[in-house]
């Protein structure tokens, strides 16, 4: 799932080029490192990528050994269950009994053969036993950005990976309520990584969401045929935009987490960049040539240009060639309604 307007990062990322077509934090953007990590578990020619048609282009030139086919592109974003539908369609024409690994395309990753083992044993417990996968994470600190989803008692296991019945899914929650499910210790983070196979999705979809059923297998029908984009079109505008945790995840009963054998972040602000950059005697993450006085936990990234900064602690300054950003880094996670509010402002050409 490679779509997603670039709020969080402005003002590095842009509609035209969001987080996951950006090297954020290493050489090689969030898509082509999403991409590469699965090599030892497929081949590019089953790599799917769902996008818009304002990205596309831009995909194309990261990954020129895609498929053209491969790449479906969203005449509106409508949310995690249309886009995941969208995928699970085409890939039911070429293998029914496929199974499904759903990728965020802007995750950063650390440990790729642990990730591997974990979508291995996922593959295994989709494949027989018709279960809807879902990966969770350890959570680390009482994180109020993610989902959370909460687990019972031991459903099967793959060697030494345990996979867990759901009892509920939980939206981003407050802090109290944050801190009270890591205390209780059987919450994980949400991670929006999702293992099934493309039957039983569409099964779900169908009695859970029988009208996004019904649209997807209009669009099914017209695959390969000469008005199959028309068809996209006309279809896509009529969906109702829905998450496939709330439409689907949240209302099945053959739902199982399996805990992540990897490190993962999500990277959702400026912030968590800092967390993941190696700092300096006084905590700054400094990425370009900077000339700091006494300053503290701050993470400069201003390509092109010297930083000269005094006093300063705990905060961001991401500049660009048109536009220049400075928050404190707990207010990381406000960048995206000031852009909002820059939208409303009709700040149009640095958007």
């Amino acid at each position: 799932m490679a779509g997603g307007s670039g709020t969080r990062f402005w003002p590095r990322s842009r509609e035209q080029r969001p987080k996951q077509l950006l090297p954020i934090i290493d050489t090689g953007t969030m898509l082509q490192h999403t991409v590469w990590r699965l090599r030892p578990l497929m081949p590019i020619e089953n790599v799917f990528v769902v996008s818009t048609q304002m990205q596309s282009e831009e995909i194309t030139r990261q990954l020129p050994e895609l498929p053209a086919a491969n790449l479906l592109i969203e005449p509106v974003g409508k949310n995690t269950a249309p886009c995941i539908g969208l995928g699970a369609v085409y890939m039911r024409r070429l293998d029914p009994n496929a199974v499904m690994v759903v990728l965020p395309a802007d995750h950063l990753i650390d440990d790729d053969d642990a990730f591997i083992s974990t979508l291995r044993a996922g593959q295994q417990i989709a494949a027989s036993h018709d279960r809807l996968v879902t990966i969770g994470i350890e959570p680390s600190y009482p994180a109020t950005g993610y989902g959370y989803i909460q687990y019972g008692a031991v459903q099967s296991q793959v060697d030494d990976m345990p996979a867990y019945c759901v009892k509920t899914f939980a939206e981003k929650p407050n802090l109290e309520t944050a801190e009270r499910f890591l205390q209780s210790g059987d919450f994980l983070w949400n991670s929006g990584i999702f293992i099934w196979k493309v039957s039983t999705i569409l099964e779900q979809i169908e009695e859970l969401l029988p009208q996004l059923h019904d649209s997807l297998l209009d669009i099914s029908k017209h695959i390969g045929k000469g008005n199959e984009h028309q068809t996209l079109d006309r279809v896509y505008r009529q969906i109702k935009s829905i998450s496939i945790d709330y439409g689907v995840m949240e209302g099945a009963g053959n739902v199982v987490v399996l805990p992540a054998k990897f490190r993962w972040n999500d990277l959702g602000s400026w912030d968590e960049v800092y967390k993941l950059h190696t700092k300096d005697a006084e905590q700054n993450a400094v990425v370009t040539p900077s000339v700091l006085l006494d300053c503290h936990g701050c993470l400069i990234d201003a390509p092109d240009r010297v930083v000269a900064a005094i006093g300063l602690k705990d905060i961001v300054v991401i500049n660009t060639p048109d536009a220049l950003l400075i928050c404190p880094r707990e207010r990381a996670q406000d960048v995206k309604e000031l852009v909002e509010l820059m939208r409303r402002k009709k700040f149009n050409n640095v958007l």
